[in-house]
């Protein structure tokens, strides 16, 4: 968790309960706004997709019929 997340986090936990609901709608909104339709990632996601990536090049895949569905 960065610094800056983790001030937020600290910050948030101040705030009665209440103001805490109002505050996490805020942050929501904020979110919805920078990327309405959650199709950016973050750095960890963009780090995980490549690394599944380069498995997936380097080892291929397996087919459907390979796998006993029972």
């Amino acid at each position: 968790m960065s610094g800056t997340v983790r001030e937020a986090v600290n910050l948030l936990e101040i705030l009665p309960e209440q103001e805490q609901d109002f505050a996490l709608e805020f942050i929501k909104k904020l979110v919805l706004a920078w990327d309405p339709d959650f199709t950016k990632v973050t750095s960890l996601e963009r780090r995980e997709l490549e690394e599944a990536e380069k498995d997936m090049q380097e080892n291929g895949t397996v087919p459907h019929d390979a796998i006993n569905w029972d």
